[in-house]
């Protein structure tokens, strides 16, 4: 039942709710994407964006195109850039109820709360941002996160480890008026300041990442674009050849 709701949620707020100046590649892209052409329109979108970083609608459209590839993780952040260049309160609205679409799809119950609240500040009337909130609020219910629990057994750790930090500090006060000063700084300096060691370099996940098979789709359909451009060139210079009217003998 959710997920009906969430694909229903996100093909009524479509793609024409971001009416922008004409755009070839948006054009093209939105008619890819009806024709569930998804990762050919991913790419007129994103030719749409290298030619515009602005562009609210290719952002949006471009989000649409990523979810409707079981990507919810990359989607959402194209629909937080949309949010971003979004120009009125239903772009803003249409863009938050589908960044709550995604953040649905990864189980961030709480995310989603965010963002469908946003999305009833930005266009209070719409019913299915309503219901998807509802649900998110139980589904966060039923689902409460597992990092309270963790931040409440580091909290108590914290504390036990203050209590017995605080003991050993006691013990060395008291071992201090029987100790030399200066080979008691000495030690003291050991042990307080072990010196820093080189940590490694832990490689940081990339978000929004490409999968490698998704990344030879987009190839495709931008050659696929350029071999359309070539053959409409080379029909012209076709057509604008002379006619021979005698033989050549």
């Amino acid at each position: 039942m959710m997920k009906q709701v969430l694909i229903y949620g996100l093909f009524f707020l479509s793609l024409a709710g971001f009416a922008q100046k004409k755009d070839k590649h948006l054009a093209q892209g939105n008619d890819d994407f009806s024709d569930k052409g998804y990762s050919s329109a991913e790419a007129q979108y994103r030719q749409s964006l290298a030619q515009s970083a602005g562009n609210s609608a290719a952002a949006y459209n471009l989000g649409n195109a990523i979810y409707r590839q079981n990507q919810p993780g990359e989607a959402k952040y194209s629909f937080a850039k949309a949010i971003k260049s979004a120009q009125t309160k239903e772009q803003k609205h249409q863009a938050y109820h589908n960044l709550g679409n995604s953040l649905m799809q990864e189980k961030d119950y709480s995310g989603a709360v965010e963002a469908y609240k946003n999305a009833l500040r930005n266009n209070p009337a719409d019913e299915q941002t309503r219901y998807n909130f509802a649900l998110a609020k139980k589904m966060l219910k039923d689902n409460p996160p597992k990092q309270d629990k963790k931040d409440d057994k580091k909290d108590n750790k914290k504390d036990n480890q203050k209590d017995q930090k605080q003991q050993d500090q006691d013990k060395k006060d008291d071992q201090k008026q029987d100790q030399n000063n200066d080979q008691k700084d000495g030690n003291q300096d050991k042990k307080d300041n072990p010196g820093n060691q080189d940590q490694p370099n832990e490689p940081k996940p990339k978000p929004g990442g490409i999968s490698k098979e998704r990344l030879q789709n987009l190839l495709d359909a931008v050659n696929n674009e350029e071999k359309k451009i070539q053959d409409k060139v080379n029909a012209k210079k076709v057509k604008g050849r002379p006619v021979q009217t005698e033989k050549d003998w």
